[in-house]
């Protein structure tokens, strides 16, 4: 029997890279889970391959109507929301100087609203669920880049720092609810992010999986496990906390 027995799971930008993981991890523990990704097609073709009542969703984490529909749908097929994974993201590498307002938009709309939107609808969506349940949890997708800077990701950084404040903030208002929230932050992660950010230069990975003390780009299932542990009973004494998946390039 799995730690997520039972658990109805949202993980938003889960059809590739980390959220697909994730997915899979959590749905490996038993829950349920629902895919929600911007790519409707990318995200029924996930859910497919978890089998069982898995579901993808079509979910524009930037848009508060979309998020809310969303939020909808779950509770219509399911009655409960009790795991929230906010992992949609998107970044654009370049100095900050060069940079373009629209990106700096697309940036924080994607990974700070996004963020902001997706707690907000599922929280409001627990208070008004029949009965409750004995513990709902909240795992915010962040970045190292937020907690030691990334050169080239300035924009992105400071989305991330504000996911990392934000979670802090939320853990104290939703702890008397018995909702923890938690943020788990990866490093460089071999991913078709990061292959897309790599393309221009392909020293990037040698040189960084150099930089790294295990000497290898994180993979999805390290952070995938991270999230699980942060959403199962086992970790139910812990919120508020940052929790970076690095392969020791930050220890902080």
């Amino acid at each position: 029997m799995g730690k997520l027995e039972n658990r109805i799971a949202v993980v938003t930008g889960a059809a590739s890279g980390i959220g697909r993981g994730i997915a899979t991890k959590l749905a490996a523990e038993g829950a349920t889970v629902v895919v929600s990704d911007i790519n409707e097609a990318a995200a029924r073709e996930t859910a497919a391959s978890l089998g069982g009542p898995a579901i993808g969703l079509h979910t524009d984490v930037t848009s508060r109507e979309s998020v809310d529909d969303a939020v909808r749908a779950v509770m219509a097929e399911f009655g409960r929301i009790d795991i929230l994974v906010n992992n949609a993201g998107w970044d654009k590498v370049g100095p900050f100087v060069d940079s373009d307002v629209e990106d700096w938009d697309r940036v924080i709309g994607i990974n700070l609203y996004g963020t902001l939107h997706c707690s907000q609808a599922m929280l409001r969506a627990i208070a008004e669920q029949d009965g409750g349940q004995d513990r709902a949890t909240i795992v915010n997708v962040g970045s190292d880049a937020a907690r030691v800077g990334s050169s080239g990701e300035a924009v992105y950084s400071a989305a991330k720092g504000g996911i990392v404040a934000f979670t802090k903030t939320l853990a104290r208002e939703t702890a008397r609810q018995n909702i923890t929230v938690n943020a788990v932050c990866p490093g460089p992660a071999d991913t078709p992010l990061f292959a897309g950010i790599s393309e221009e230069n392909p020293k990037l990975r040698a040189a960084l999986e150099k930089a790294i003390p295990l000497r290898r780009l994180a993979q999805p299932e390290d952070l995938a496990n991270a999230v699980a542990f942060l959403a199962s009973d086992e970790a139910s004494y812990i919120t508020g906390q940052t929790l970076s998946v690095s392969g020791g390039l930050t220890m902080i």
